[in-house]
């Protein structure tokens, strides 16, 4: 994608320019599981999710971030001096603070900065799978399976891209190097440039029989069914990283990572935030009033708890390390219950007429709303 075909990154990730890192974080997890291409089969959304990947990888490096605040995509391009954490401009000294004229000009002469390295080891592609668990495997750590899509090296010619029993040729024009330089002549001077070799594209080989499997390329695409440990107290839109198992590297560049996004499907009596469990516990007006011995649900199975008689609604009592394990530790955080007093419904007159005979009997046992009253009758009369 050319410079100027490309979005704004921080328009890309929906966020003001401004925005703090955790916001970043938060906006490319939310488009990166909406895109991604395990998910998402519209005809764009594997461009759409590299156009993420690539505006996260810029923002949420400080150092990248500002070079590209201050330059704009020049200031992020692998291919100037800027990448290495300077001035897009500067490193070019000599002549009037210009020098390197074969770089500054390549570009009007075919060749320059952008067209080298084409043969040198490069890192693979990151590759990020998406998978859904209950609330008690994220709870308590789990073993799931995946689809997982990556380029790995052509098991047929072992990278190499030749038919076998043959090998890569030098190409004759730029003698392995992959760069061929040229002259040509610019506001009455003569410049040289380098340029990456057209005979073999800058790769310093020629492959005249090509692996049947690969074409020629080295590498294939495949799909794996893998299985990943997902760790014990993730959340929900948390993601963890295997290292070395995304996609293979190029000419001999390590393989880049696996990037596991972790989704949480909603539990029916529990919810959490982070390590703390929470839930809504409903109980009759008696056992609120009198006390009661109740069973509480928790991720263990159900627990005793007794409620101590004149428990109002609203009440929250912790259990002490009922929650969910801190990620990478053996301490679990608590839970909470809310305890909710549920009023009877659907009454016949007889029951009708015990509770009011009971309201009579028990009016000053109701210190609060005595109180609440007095101070009504204090106020408006």
């Amino acid at each position: 994608m050319a410079n100027e075909n490309k979005r704004d990154y921080y328009e890309v990730l929906g966020v003001e320019k401004n925005a703090a890192a955790d916001q970043i974080k938060k906006a490319y997890r939310k488009l990166a599981a909406k895109y991604h291409p395990d998910v998402n089969h519209e005809a764009d959304a594997e461009a759409k999710f590299k156009e993420i990947n690539e505006a996260y990888e810029v923002l949420s490096n400080q150092e990248k971030r500002q070079l590209y605040d201050q330059y704009g995509f020049a200031g992020v391009d692998p291919n100037f001096a800027a990448s290495q954490g300077g001035n897009p401009f500067e490193g070019f000294g000599g002549f009037g603070g210009f020098g390197g004229f074969g770089d500054i000009f390549g570009d009007f002469f075919g060749g320059g900065a952008r067209t080298r390295g084409a043969s040198r080891a490069a890192r693979g592609e990151n590759v990020v799978v998406q998978v859904e668990v209950s609330f008690e495997e994220a709870a308590f750590g789990c073993k799931k399976d995946v689809n997982v899509s990556r380029i790995e090296t052509c098991d047929q010619c072992q990278g190499s891209g030749c038919a076998e029993g043959t090998q890569p040729e030098t190409c004759p024009q730029c003698r392995g190097s992959g760069q061929v330089r040229t002259t040509q002549s610019f506001m009455g001077m003569t410049m040289q440039s380098t340029a990456a070799c057209p005979t073999c594209g800058g790769r310093g080989k020629l492959i005249k029989s090509p692996c049947s499997r690969c074409k020629g390329k080295g590498r294939i695409k495949r799909t794996h069914r893998e299985t990943v440990d997902i760790p014990a107290g993730i959340d929900d839109g948390q993601a963890f990283r295997i290292s070395g198992q995304g996609s293979a590297g190029a000419n001999g560049g390590p393989n880049g990572d696996l990037m596991v996004n972790v989704r949480i499907r909603p539990h029916e009596l529990f919810t959490r935030e982070g390590s703390n469990v929470y839930c809504e516990m409903p109980i009759s007006f008696f056992q609120a009033a009198c006390g009661a011995d109740i069973e509480v649900p928790t991720l263990d199975g159900k627990v005793r708890y007794n409620v101590p008689e004149g428990t109002q609604t609203g009440t929250v009592f912790r259990l002490k390390g009922k929650g969910i394990p801190y990620v990478g530790y053996k301490n679990r955080g608590d839970q909470y219950v809310t305890v909710v007093v549920e009023t009877p419904t659907k009454l016949t007159r007889e029951q009708k007429d015990i509770l009011r005979q009971f309201e009579e009997a028990t009016e000053k046992s109701q210190p609060k709303r005595k109180s609440f009253f007095d101070k009504l009758k204090r106020n408006f009369g």
